[in-house]
């Protein structure tokens, strides 16, 4: 039987250039993927032509209508041309790329809008005696004609991806595309607490907010409870600042929602930021919780890119080791202050997130360590309720002792301390000698080295060239986290020890999660993390047990050390250790206020 003969290359065809119109089409589904996109960027554009005021009105999830209004500078007849023309832009001063200090600049939103949707714009600069009105369709730009319009620009889109009916089949639901519309306007509004912004969905106010300080802006979108749960941020390094709000580690949400980060007053999901700011609480927080915070980072135009995604989500430090260190940092030295510092009241909101816990190894890694770590020594006599007369001195100086003197213990469980404001603190005594605890196993075991067990037979793991050349760069500063590692050839890390507390993990996949973290974040942050929880077993098992009775000098001891220990807000697991209710709080409770 012949052979058939062999099918004919494939070709799509001769090149050519693209029409016009399909290359407007296709920017577009690069700038505005959904709704919630043309939303961001509509609002830019109105904060960079210097509004105070900015309206927005979405319907349908913003499928069937956005109106987006400001009281900018506007634009004069024959600018409004220009602007629903690519690549035409007033926000570069000139031609370079470097210095860009404007939140748009790339020219291609308003013309992606209007081609694949059916847009309106009306604008009035501050000289003209009149508006001028121009409407796109699907690309088709008609001509500008007088209307009536006050100063400021309105731009109203209708029958978005009309042109495009394919990408308007994987938008989601009304519900879920104007959810995100208005979490894009949540985070400029937080960006720019000092305009004002209002937002209707489907004839529904979802906020109106006034100019106002962050502080403000906060407490109107998070709520009060979590604003009076943050804590200020301050922090400066050369040309790099940070500032803004991060919130007491008992408060965590189940996803980064409650997260805010901005580059020059531009919000921003930046994996940099995401990083450190994960990094920073990892030793205050339960895992798989995220912290709330509102940071915004400023530094030089010269030393970020914004320039590096179609729809400026993201952007590329020159140095993102400082802006990182930076970051984690102010932080840990924000988070490590002692109990009371900050007052975590029944405003925090805090529930406990779903836990899994392992049962420690047979014999401990690190033996005589918890025995000799525990900061109290805790009796085992009888204790009358209620106690002896506090200390007058800690019961009257709020500032020295802001956890008050312990009066009384109930349910063998929780102390009630008060303070000399009047306020009354309630501390949950296991989960507070729990941090303790684990803050000095900590310390001895930093002081000491992690003790590392020596494989029977070295492992050779075989990994890419460049994963096994970070994790060998790295070798001295994981043989203090009790991994030995050594060259073994291009491509190959020969490993002679892990750490005792782990067991028996298999070094492989170790290895890789570490080749990993060293090239997103230059830290072993999964090896510090797996053993922190080790250490928080140990202390989870050696601390005062829930049920204890305990004497009036050990109460106020607990108070005073938690006072003086680091992230001693909460416990190992990420529940509070402490309550404070204010005399406002109690009045509260009892219909006085």
């Amino acid at each position: 039987m012949a052979e058939s003969p062999p099918e004919p290359e494939r070709r799509a065809g001769r090149i050519r250039l693209l029409p016009e119109r399909v290359i407007t089409r296709i920017a577009a589904g690069e700038v505005i993927e959904r709704p919630a996109a043309v939303v961001r960027e509509l609002a830019e554009n109105a904060l960079d032509a210097g509004a105070s005021r900015i309206s927005v009105a979405i319907a349908g999830g913003g499928s069937d209508l956005i109106e987006v209004s400001d009281d900018g500078c506007g634009m004069a007849a024959d600018e409004l041309a220009l602007a629903v023309t690519r690549h035409a832009t007033s926000k570069l001063a000139d031609d370079s790329l470097v210095h860009i200090d404007t939140l748009g600049f790339r020219g291609e939103a308003l013309p992606s809008i209007g081609a694949v949707a059916r847009l309106t714009l009306v604008s009035r600069p501050r000289a003209a005696d009149s508006a001028m009105s121009l409407a796109v369709e699907g690309g088709r730009v008609g001509e500008a004609e007088p209307a009536a319009g006050g100063f400021g620009t309105r731009v109203v889109v209708r029958d978005l991806f009309f042109a495009t009916p394919a990408r308007r089949k994987f938008l989601k639901s009304p519900g879920a595309e104007s959810e995100a519309a208005e979490g894009v306007l949540r985070r400029l509004a937080l960006a720019r607490p000092r305009v004002g912004f209002r937002l209707a969905i489907d004839g529904r106010v979802a906020f109106d907010l006034p100019a106002q300080d962050l502080v403000g802006r906060i407490r109107a979108l998070f709520g009060t409870e979590t604003a009076e749960a943050l804590l200020e941020v301050a922090a400066e390094r050369g040309s790099l600042r940070l500032s803004g709000f991060a919130a007491l580690p008992s408060l965590t949400r189940a996803t980064a929602s409650g997260q805010v980060l901005m580059v020059n007053g531009r919000p921003v999901s930046d994996p940099v930021l995401r990083t450190a700011l994960r990094v920073a609480y990892r030793e205050s927080i339960v895992p798989g919780r995220h912290p709330v915070a509102v940071l915004a980072v400023e530094l030089p135009a010269e030393e970020v890119d914004v320039n590096v995604h179609p729809a400026k989500a993201e952007v590329r430090f020159r140095d993102p080791a400082a802006v990182r260190s930076l970051v984690i940092a102010s932080l840990r030295g924000l988070l490590a202050g002692g109990a009371g510092r900050a007052v975590p009241g029944p405003a925090v909101g805090w529930r406990r997130p779903p836990l899994s816990l392992h049962a420690a190894p047979p014999g401990s890694a690190f033996p005589g360590l918890a025995e000799a770590a525990l900061p109290l020594a805790l009796p085992q006599g009888p204790v009358a309720r209620p106690v002896a007369t506090p200390e007058p001195e800690a019961a009257g100086d709020t500032q020295r002792f802001p956890l008050g003197a312990a009066v009384a213990q109930v349910l063998d469980t929780y102390v009630i301390a008060v303070t000399g404001d009047g306020a009354v603190v309630l501390v949950d005594q296991h989960a507070a000698h729990e941090r303790l605890t684990h803050e000095a196993l900590r310390r001895a075991l930093e002081a000491g080295g992690v003790p590392a067990q020596q494989l029977l037979l070295p492992a050779v793991v075989d990994m890419p060239a460049a994963a096994a050349a970070r994790v060998v760069a790295h070798a001295g500063e994981l043989a203090r986290l009790g991994v030995e590692v050594e060259a073994f050839g291009p491509g190959a890390v020969l490993v002679r020890a892990l750490p005792a507390a782990l067991g028996a993990p298999e070094p492989g996949p170790l290895l890789t999660d570490l080749a990993d973290e060293l090239a997103e974040t230059g830290e072993t942050v999964a090896l510090a993390a797996r053993l922190d929880t080790v250490l928080a077993r140990i202390a989870c098992h050696g601390s005062v047990r829930a049920g204890r009775r305990l004497a009036q000098g050990e109460m106020d001891a607990l108070l005073r050390q938690l006072e003086a220990t680091p992230r001693a807000d909460t416990c190992s697991h990420g529940r509070p250790t402490w309550v404070k209710l204010s005399r406002a709080d109690l009045e509260r409770l009892f219909g006085r206020r």
